[in-house]
């Protein structure tokens, strides 16, 4: 039998990442069972208190145990959290020491997407990859700069230490772990029972990119602007640097420093977020928005495109844009 701990925090956190969580393995149970096999998790709700937390002001969740009451566990899982970072982890500081003792015991430990927030704290994840919702990255870098930030992956698997990325890409976490403990053929049959696309592994064409300004260097900032409102023109780095009165090799460490890219990275990623729009919203064709983005080279434009969002920018523009999507169906 396998001890589930679903932790339920302090402050704001998503419920349906709890219930999820619960109904997974809990569904899992029910299909063993269906089978003639025995149920093989014991899926229990742990807080800090056995106090119930009340969610979105609305909802009422309560704990089986405290911690203080779990001797040990196989598994945690850690849910999404929502609020100012800083305060989160400061009220959920209480988890750490348990949530290291169990791991160091034997056990492993699973965040769902900004649940990541509160598995850094711990610093279990120090020098691991770690996945989280995309429109976090940044903060999460800055918080966080020790461990590695695989913000395109859907999960991450590493020394028992999982992670999933934004939103609903915790299913696919949850069915990965179902299907490490039990088998393929169940993972699928919870997958078909709730309507999941098992295996996706990359979130990258669901990222929209925000450039990082959360710093004080201003000559990095005039030069993010330069290539924000300038991405249809092309644009190098030498420019750049003779644009803010910097040596080349120092605009591309403060560079790197202050937006977690390099210069090169940080104009293919304004290009081609300016592409993602055009191909979701006008009736433009691929090269017509290759060509208005400010990329002349049709091989290198597809090349980028796929590298960043890991689709064509035809699959792109076939899977986002409105009236196409809405024919295919």
């Amino acid at each position: 039998m396998k001890h589930i701990s679903i932790l339920v925090p302090q402050g704001a956190a998503v419920l349906g990442c709890i219930e999820g969580a619960f109904k997974t393995f809990t569904i899992a149970n029910t299909f063993l069972e269906s089978k003639g096999k025995p149920a093989l998790f014991n899926v229990k709700l742990v807080g800090l208190t056995r106090e119930a937390r009340i969610y979105d002001k609305l909802f009422t969740v309560q704990p089986n145990h405290a911690i203080s009451e779990v001797e040990k566990t196989d598994l945690i899982i850690i849910p999404p959290v929502n609020g100012m970072m800083e305060k989160v982890i400061s009220i959920n500081k209480d988890f750490f020491p348990w949530i290291n003792k169990q791991y160091i015991g034997g056990a492993e430990v699973a965040s769902l997407c900004m649940g990541s927030f509160l598995l850094a704290a711990t610093g279990l994840l120090k020098g691991k990859k770690c996945s989280t919702h995309w429109i976090a990255q940044n903060d999460f870098r800055k918080m966080f700069p020790d461990v590695h930030l695989a913000s395109d992956k859907v999960i991450t698997d590493e020394q028992g230490i999982y992670s999933s990325g934004g939103a609903n890409s915790f299913w696919n976490l949850l069915l990965y772990i179902v299907e490490k403990y039990t088998s393929r053929d169940l993972a699928v049959q919870i997958a078909k029972y709730y309507e999941i696309e098992i295996d996706r592994d990359n979130q990258s064409s669901f990222i929209m990119f925000k450039g990082q300004k959360d710093h004080e260097d201003e000559p990095i900032k005039k030069a993010q602007e330069y290539i924000e409102n300038n991405f249809n023109r092309k644009i190098t780095v030498d420019q750049l640097a003779s644009m803010v009165a910097i040596g080349r090799r120092n605009l591309e460490r403060r560079f790197k420093k202050a937006t977690s890219n390099t210069v090169v990275e940080y104009i293919q990623r304004v290009k081609i977020e300016a592409a993602k729009i055009s191909l979701e919203s006008s009736r433009e064709n691929v090269n017509e928005v290759m060509y208005k983005v400010g990329y002349a080279d049709t091989k290198a434009f597809r090349n980028t495109f796929k590298k960043i969002t890991g689709l064509s920018p035809v699959q792109y523009r076939n899977k986002y844009h409105r009236e196409i999507s809405y024919k295919s169906v």
